[in-house]
């Protein structure tokens, strides 16, 4: 679809040029009670940022670094962009951070101010009188007024806007130089191990301006923002690009409250990670055997697979209607989403998309869209990416190398690390996948977690998980290998299941411990059945202690493989 877009070189330029095309219309919708909502304006935003900007840099923090943490807010988005757009260097931390790694990236990142929200001021008050590190100022985005020792976001936006008014222009008038490191991202591991990833006003313009040409949504679109703000998906194709196109936007409740959302602000774009829609399908399929009506609906599907999907959406309105009605467009990231939910989806007339990115890469590498469109796959590169494989093995799988104005600058102090990664403008994703003849990106597994057999045969534990995901009972599970014999390569495929107790009471009348290993066990069995002989599961764990993950549900495999060694 290549279609025009709005060139933008930084993004204070972004919000500048924005701001006159859609400054009448409406920004965030938020909600203030049952039933009630309050809407900012384009204009009320970008005023809002000007005035905080302005009163940051009153302060004393031109050039300093700045961090935010918090709840995806509205307030956390005007912290953002007031540091980013003229203040100084913009610092995201992970809101489910422990105490000791949340101090640990305040000392290593320097900031010198915070914004937080009500849930952390007891950490944060008390890391602000560590030696180690350089904090000064503690901004509150839910005090009303300043209280001594923190200012309040509400008062410094108004402090803001007093000099403005008075003529102060430093902050409007800042200049931003698109090339510098702007935003400091510690990716996801321990803290002490983390890097820090740099990246550049220009990295996250060149992919909202990517997204833009390939992407069908505009200033009429009503966007939920449900994944975490501080991780670059959500903060690019969520935050920024809503900006960039002067759409709406408001902020999921929670898990809980997905559905209720999409509805009550009549949601047309959303991207959440695949287990959502892997949840959301489960629920409606259960729902139409409990009306007795799955076998007409699915009879229905496989009739009307080849009608567009307007006319697939018409047919089955009932389902379009749970979702409330107005999706336009659902993308997934994060990780791989199971063919099955994403031919149901699409059958359903419910346009859901896979998307593929990095935090090192600003984040989208690929995406599929309406045109651009083949299950299984992330789509085509964006079009200013360049991607290829190297090291193909015969079927022509290796790793996905990626070239383009969205790779990050580095990570920041660690030149070693930064080479590893980065080779003339080449930045190795550690993901091992294929291209094929038309173009199409298939991501096969990280090239850190594959599983090499004696034979030399690769198993993804991501591919396996999916399978076994879908027995009925099993809300996640965990593929490893395990050494069997002195010989090291002698390694053979186990599982840890997490369980959910209920329903394999419900569907298996299996109570006990020992019930339900028998159920599962029979189930494997299932699965190797129908498997090579060679990625056959030979042993089994349960739990139901949900593995550990990352802020955006991604298995954190080295993690896990830790808590099964130590129970052994």
């Amino acid at each position: 679809m290549n279609k025009e877009v709005l060139e933008v070189t930084d993004l204070k330029d972004m919000l500048n040029k924005t701001g006159e095309l859609y400054g009448d219309r409406p920004g965030y919708k938020i909600k203030i009670g049952e039933g009630k909502y309050k809407v900012y304006t384009h204009k009320e935003i970008r005023d809002m940022i000007n005035y905080l900007g302005t009163a940051l840099i009153d302060l004393g923090l031109k050039d300093k670094r700045i961090a935010v943490i918090g709840e995806n807010r509205y307030e956390w988005e005007l912290s953002y962009l007031s540091v980013v757009c003229g203040t100084g260097i913009v610092v995201p931390i992970d809101k489910s951070l422990p105490a000791n790694e949340l101090e640990e990236v305040i000392e290593r990142s320097e900031v010198e101010a915070i914004f937080y929200s009500q849930k952390y001021e007891e950490i944060i008050e008390k890391i602000k009188y560590s030696e180690k590190n350089k904090l000064k100022h503690l901004i509150s985005m839910d005090l009303e007024s300043n209280i001594e020792g923190i200012y309040s976001q509400k008062e410094l936006i108004e402090v803001g806007k007093k000099l403005v008014e008075e003529g102060n222009r430093e902050f409007l008038d800042a200049k931003i130089n698109p090339e510098e490191m702007q935003i400091m991202l510690f990716t996801s591991g321990t803290t002490s191990k983390s890097k820090v990833v740099a990246l550049c006003h220009r990295n996250l313009v060149s992919n909202l301006m990517d997204f833009a040409t390939v992407l069908d949504i505009n200033s009429s679109d009503r966007i939920l923002s449900f994944l975490p703000l501080h991780h670059v998906f959500e903060c690019t194709v969520g935050m920024l690009y809503s900006l960039y196109i002067g759409a709406e936007r408001s902020f999921c409740e929670g898990i809980r409250h997905i559905v209720q959302n999409l509805n009550e602000y009549k949601i047309t774009f959303a991207s959440f990670v695949p287990a959502i829609y892997e949840s959301m399908y489960k629920t409606i399929l259960k729902g139409l055997e409990k009306e007795g009506k799955l076998e007409a609906v699915q009879k229905l599907m496989q009739e009307n697979r080849n009608k567009t999907m307007e006319e697939k959406k018409e047919i089955f309105k009932d389902i379009h209607a749970i979702f409330g009605g107005c999706v336009r467009l659902f993308v997934s990231g994060a990780a791989a989403l199971d063919p099955e939910v994403e031919n149901a989806f699409r059958d359903w007339g419910v346009n859901l998309c896979q998307g593929y990115g990095l935090t090192e890469t600003s984040p989208v590498i690929g995406v599929e869209t309406d045109e651009n469109f083949r299950v299984g796959s992330i789509g085509k590169p964006l079009p200013h990416i360049q991607a290829r494989i190297e090291d193909a093995n015969e079927e022509g799988m290796g790793e996905l190398v990626v070239k383009g104005p969205n790779i990050m600058l580095g990570y920041y102090g660690d030149e070693e690390a930064t080479k590893e990664v980065l080779n003339d403008g080449w930045f190795a994703t550690g993901d091992l996948a294929k291209i094929d003849e038309d173009g199409y990106i298939f991501i096969c597994g990280r090239k850190k977690s594959v599983i090499v057999l004696k034979n030399g045969k690769n198993i993804f534990p991501e591919e396996m998980e999916n399978l076994v995901n879908k027995i009925e009972g099993v809300k996640e599970s965990f593929i490893f290998g395990k050494q069997q014999s002195e010989d090291k390569k002698d390694i053979k495929i186990n599982v840890k299941i997490i369980f959910d107790r209920e329903i394999m009471k419900e569907a298996y009348k299996a109570e006990t411990d020992e019930e339900i290993h028998k159920v599962l066990s029979d189930k494997i069995k299932d699965i190797n059945a129908i498997m090579p002989k060679y990625k056959a599961i030979r042993g089994m764990l349960i739990s139901e202690e949900p593995l550990i993950k990352t802020t955006t549900n991604k298995i954190k495999r080295q993690a896990n493989l830790e808590v099964i060694e130590s129970m052994n």
